[in-house]
């Protein structure tokens, strides 16, 4: 999220040095803010590639602490900014037309504002920090793709907990026999035309287990003759894929295998799936689809023979469903979380299955509902939470010890890790604006209703949103929401008669990992009961 900020940064250096204003009015410094902005753009780079290493395995404890040095200069600098955007205001208002989305939230700087020396001293206290800290970068080998400090490794790579749900016996899973049930009458009944069906939900919800029980039922097999599961995630090959579905249908017609089709390119395998489906009845289940476009690679390959072919797509973004729209027939099924009942019964399997007869004990019973309505109905959740707490003593003690402290367990406890990197890949895959924006629904109270005009507008007054030709500021930070909503990020709570939402919500346990991200990156700090001050940046 760091090169989110440096991005902002970066967008106003670029738009100010381009200001006649700045020859008048800061003439000694202009060179210096070249130089500012010229490292910047180099460390955002190295940023960007961090963050989305990130998501895969943990960053070196090296590599922490310099992220959360750019960030305290960035910060830094964003204060001079407004500051300095302030103070051309004042002298220069026809020159800053530009700079209008930049001034929301400079009224409040106003007592800050420094003598003309002053300002040029601080800027290049500021350039002197970002020169250290690439240099520290340097020293320490950062800007080397994949590597992490000399102090200290990257950590093992964790665990898919999506692995389980392939092999999850039918006693195991809770709560998905009327979504089965439905998606398997979608699949095998209907029109003969091709039908994509799209299982769309957020990170956890289960989407993956419920598609390997529809993949797997009885019913679903003897009605197609072809057949293919394929684990698609957030980096892909097109041509390996192609290469993995022609592979299964001819293993599920226990053929051959088809001879060269490991030097084919992408045209020849699709005229080789094509020819080979003309004639037959065929379903292709692709799992965890991210990429809007990735029905573009797909759709010639699998043709419409008009003989009741299905492809089922399991995605986290609702974008997804609606691309495959321009060339195909699309049910979109929207996952729902667990109900409270379903909730309770799967909590219960899980951290009770070796005790008490698979029952919670009367004298834990409050505790593991407080903790099973943080989950909020989230799969991943509940059997992560419940299967730590079957490791641990059956007291008051240990359920307290979790109920007061999910977040931090979030980010360290073995048994959540995979919570943690299920939910954090979403936010790792959005573009850095949104990062931002994201991040600042983190300061909402828990189970907070959040307005959706009050939170555009503040979005706007922290220089989240960007300018778009044509479009005000307040249009383009509703697109930043809708897109948000679209990603399974942001709930809706709200919507009025005329289809607009008007408040939004964060679920709990993502709440719990924006507000650690929120820590660790300096974007926000929140007071504990505990905690009776705090030592800002100065």
């Amino acid at each position: 999220m760091v090169e989110a900020a440096i991005s902002v940064l970066t967008e106003k250096l670029i738009s100010l040095l381009s200001e006649e204003a700045t020859a008048t009015l800061l003439r000694d410094i202009h060179e210096e803010v070249a130089d500012i902005k010229d490292e910047l753009e180099s460390i955002q780079s190295f940023l960007k590639d961090e963050d989305a290493r990130a998501a895969a395995e943990d960053m070196s404890e090296g590599v922490k602490t310099w992220v959360k040095q750019v960030k305290e200069v960035a910060f830094r600098m964003d204060v001079f900014m407004d500051e300095y955007l302030l103070e051309m205001a004042q002298h220069h208002p026809h020159r800053l037309q530009g700079f209008s989305g930049f001034l929301h939230k400079s009224a409040r700087l106003i007592s800050m504002l420094k003598p003309h020396h002053e300002t040029a001293t601080k800027i290049q206290k500021i350039k002197a920090s970002v020169q250290k800290i690439k240099a520290r970068s340097e020293r320490y080998g950062f800007q080397s793709t994949g590597q992490g400090s000399s102090s200290g490794t990257r950590n093992v790579r964790w665990q898919d907990p999506r692995k389980d749900s392939l092999y999850l016996e039918d006693t195991d899973v809770v709560g998905i026999e009327s979504s089965r049930n439905e998606l398997i009458g979608w699949l095998v009944e209907g029109q003969p035309h091709r039908i994509v069906i799209s299982v769309v939900g957020m990170g956890g919800l289960g989407k993956t287990t419920l598609a390997k029980k529809i993949y797997d039922h009885q019913m679903v097999r003897i009605h197609f003759e072809c057949y293919a599961w394929i684990s698609v995630s957030q980096s892909y090959n097109i041509q390996d894929l192609l290469r993995s579905i022609i592979k299964q249908f001819r293993d599920a017609r226990e053929e051959l295998p088809m001879p060269g089709i490991d030097t084919m390119d992408e045209q020849s395998l699709v005229s080789k799936l094509r020819d080979y489906l003309r004639l037959k009845t065929y379903v292709v289940i692709f799992d965890d689809v991210w990429r809007i476009d990735f029905w573009e690679g797909i759709k010639h390959a699998l043709l419409d023979n008009n003989k009741g072919g299905r492809i089922m797509i399991t995605t986290r973004n609702r974008e997804v469903a609606s691309f495959c729209k321009k060339s195909s027939h699309v049910h979109v099924f929207e996952l729902q979380p667990l109900t409270p009942d379903e909730a309770w019964e799967l909590f219960c399997k899980r951290a009770f299955q070796f005790e008490f007869g698979g029952h919670c004990p009367p004298i834990l019973e409050k505790l593991s509902q407080d903790i099973v309505e943080k989950c909020k109905g989230l799969p991943l959740a509940i059997v992560a939470m419940g299967g730590l707490l079957s490791t641990k003593d059956k007291t008051v003690f240990e359920w307290q010890n979790l109920h007061d402290s999910v977040g931090f367990e979030l980010g360290r406890n073995p048994h959540l890790t995979g919570v943690d990197k299920i939910l954090s890949l979403s936010y790792e895959d959005l573009p850095c604006h949104l990062k931002s924006c994201l991040l600042y629904l983190g300061m909402y109270l828990e189970d907070y209703s959040i307005s959706c005009i009050k939170l555009i507008r503040q979005w706007i007054a922290e220089g989240f949103v960007k300018e778009l030709e044509g479009k005000t500021f307040e249009e383009v930070a509703q697109e930043y929401l809708i897109e948000l909503i679209h990603r399974s990020l942001v709930q809706v709570s709200y919507v009025d008669i005329s289809g607009k939402v008007r408040k939004c919500r964060l679920h709990d346990i993502l709440r719990e990992i924006m507000l650690r991200k929120m820590k660790d990156l300096s974007f926000c700090h929140f007071l504990s009961k505990q905690e009776s001050r705090f030592e800002g940046l100065t």
